[in-house]
């Protein structure tokens, strides 16, 4: 079955990983401990899927301490810890990966120590680590992955407690190690190449990737290489390749100079997440390389060089800007490649994802689960909404310059929340406390309706419009759109809307007929077709979770918004397909032909998978008959014409 709806997605499962909450319940709370550098010597065994490591942690004791505890993943087994002198330090497992050790006497807050860990284990399979349900870890001969949110050495303040690395990671022979800081050629030790990372600037160097990739230089640029397998050698070598020099050129220009000028582009895996990063890195499962929509996720990894690794929250309550810049930099790019269009149209996905859980205010994130999708769609689709209501609201000029100056006076720092108001303010010369009031440290959004009276002006001079524009929040302030079309031309005005009722007066040549708030969708609204995208998107995600009634019942909800949905249809067809429920999916997919045709790629896509069912039940005329009308619609959204040709040169059949 294909994945639709390809960005929304797999960036919802790409930034499940963006803070994991083990330092859990800590992160409500200034960290006991910042970690300010690690030296660690690492040989990694890919055909015993083993890893053996002496990690020496710097860190210093924010108040005095009885106990330090540190996160490390549970299948790796400490076998020494020794403080700066030599002396052994006692450990014991705690929950959630924990590993809790008291010293030989009391820390000191202000204190600064090192300590010296030494472990192993095996990290084969998808079980344990600090995240329920993913696999951050992994050694295996093909490619091996090492990932910081993994917890492969002792760690704490993830993504928020920012350090330096020198790392020396030994590997067999015919391996190659990748990891920020200089690649270069290996050292033979004691019969291993031994790989030599050293990332001197504060951020969060602690990934590293193995494997038997192909090494492919992007197109003109050799500072960015791709590292990919066979099976992604061309698209490295062509689109792929052009798309990350493309973006990384893109974002440099815009964001301005990042923390190193070369990029690794490292395939993962597709047992694990679909794309993560690192310093110099982005790292994206082979499964998102090359399709049609792939220049989105790249992007979207990519970004995080500047809005994580450069710039990064000072807490969680923070996220929202580094977070929602990563998904707001996918659409600028987007904009840059394809045109306002294209990025107004994937917008609509963004606020169906901002809405979804908007139950918190931004500025109190950090009280949730960092792994639940409220934490997910708040900070990094309601938080791109903000930013872009901010670019609208103040122009690109003034936005660049807000941008400019973050990157400037915080490049190697956390930000917080009042930092970014603070630089808003100053560099517009402008008081944001009502936007920010609105959208930062409240929740919901409008819903609005107009009403409006026309009278004709004497002597030819057109007519004057008088009416109000209304909407539910009491506290919102802020300029909006307003289109009114006539008889002869188009026209549009902007309207500073303050409080429930804003009235109107606008004189036009011609006599309106349709007026229209907010025409282009440039500010964050909550109405009728914007419930059903919500509940198809909640839909999307428990059956993600492999929650199918749940699902079942989103979409079904949706429909009772709007019967003749397209989209709520074509999932329910989709989650009936997975069942095997072949007619029932069927009955779906003909509804969505039927309905509303929202988006358009329902319809190719409805009539490829009733194809497919035809084929899996033997009807292999009646298929044909189905992919052909797939071709004629000349919709090749995620592929789709591509993949109604070689059905029908070749009967689909359900994957083993």
């Amino acid at each position: 079955m294909k994945n639709l709806f390809p960005s929304r997605a797999r960036i919802l499962a790409l930034l499940t990983l963006s803070f994991f909450c083990a330092c859990h319940a800590r992160a409500q709370q200034s960290d006991p401990i910042d970690i300010s550098a690690y030296n660690i010597q690492a040989a990694v065994t890919p055909q015993t899927h083993t890893l053996s490591a002496t990690a020496q942690v710097t860190f210093t004791a924010n108040r005095d301490l009885q106990t330090v505890s540190f996160i490390l993943h549970d299948r790796l087994s400490i076998s020494k810890i020794t403080d700066s002198q030599g002396n052994t330090l006692n450990g014991i497992r705690g929950a959630y990966d924990t590993l809790l050790i008291t010293p030989a006497t009391p820390l000191a807050k202000g204190q600064t120590y090192t300590w010296t860990f030494t472990y192993s284990g095996n990290l084969n399979g998808g079980n344990g680590g600090p995240v329920p349900g993913l696999t951050l870890a992994e050694i295996n001969p093909s490619i091996s992955y090492l990932l910081y949110g993994g917890a492969w050495f002792p760690m704490d303040g993830y993504l928020t407690d920012r350090f330096t690395a020198d790392m020396q990671i030994s590997v067999p022979a015919g391996y190659t190690v990748i990891g920020s800081g200089p690649t270069g050629k290996p050292t033979k030790v004691n019969g291993l190449d031994q790989y030599t990372f050293k990332w001197d600037k504060s951020g969060f160097p602690g990934s590293i990737f193995i494997g038997k990739w192909i090494d492919v230089p992007a197109p003109d640029a050799p500072n960015i290489r791709l590292y990919v397998t066979a099976a992604h050698k061309k698209a490295a070598q062509t689109t792929y390749g052009t798309a990350a020099l493309d973006e990384f050129a893109y974002f440099s220009s815009t964001f301005g100079t990042p923390q190193s000028n070369e990029l690794y582009v490292v395939e993962l895996p597709n047992n694990t997440v679909p794309a993560y990063w690192a310093p110099q890195i982005a790292a994206v499962a082979g499964s998102q390389i090359g399709g049609s929509t792939s220049f989105r996720l790249l992007a979207n990894t990519i970004a995080h060089q500047w809005w994580s690794s450069a710039v990064s929250p000072a807490t969680l309550n923070d996220a929202w800007i580094t977070n929602g810049m990563c998904t707001y930099s996918e659409l600028l790019y987007l904009e840059y490649q394809d045109g306002e269009g294209a990025m107004l149209n994937a917008l609509k996905d963004i606020a169906a994802g901002a809405l979804a859980y908007d139950t918190t205010p931004l500025t109190s994130a950090g009280r949730l689960n960092a792994f639940s999708p409220q934490f997910q769609s708040m900070t990094f689709y309601k938080g791109a909404e903000v930013l872009h209501m901010l670019n609208w609201m103040l122009g690109d000029n003034t936005f660049n310059k807000i941008l400019s100056t973050i990157n400037t006076q915080y490049s190697g720092k956390g930000i917080t929340t009042a930092d970014f108001k603070k630089i808003a303010e100053s560099t517009s010369h402008r008081n944001l406390t009502p936007f920010f009031a609105e959208w930062l440290d409240a929740t919901g959004a409008p819903s609005f309706t107009t009403r409006w009276t026309i009278f004709r002006l004497g002597n030819g001079k057109g007519f004057r419009t008088v009416g109000e524009i209304r909407q539910q929040l009491d506290l919102f302030n802020m300029p909006v759109k307003l289109r009114i079309e006539t008889e002869g031309k188009t026209e549009s005005t902007i309207i500073h809307v303050v409080g429930t009722s804003t009235p109107f007066n606008i004189v036009t040549f011609g006599m309106p007929r349709k007026i229209t708030v907010d025409p282009d969708g440039n500010i964050l609204q909550d109405d009728p077709t914007m419930q059903v995208r919500v509940d198809i998107l909640r839909g999307q995600q428990l059956a993600a979770q492999g929650d199918a009634a749940g699902a079942l019942a989103q979409y079904q909800a949706a429909l009772k918004v709007n019967p003749l949905s397209s989209l709520a249809n074509f999932r329910i067809g989709e989650l009936l397909f997975q069942q095997h429920e072949y007619q029932a999916a069927v009955n779906a997919y003909r509804a969505s032909l039927h309905g509303d045709g929202v988006p358009p790629w329902t319809a190719v896509w409805s009539h490829i998978e009733i194809g497919k069912i035809f084929d899996i039940t033997g009807q292999r005329d009646r298929a044909i008959r189905e992919y052909r009308e797939a071709l004629l619609t000349h919709d090749n959204t995620s592929g789709a014409l591509n993949e109604a040709r070689r059905d029908i040169q070749t009967p689909y059949k359900l994957p083993k």
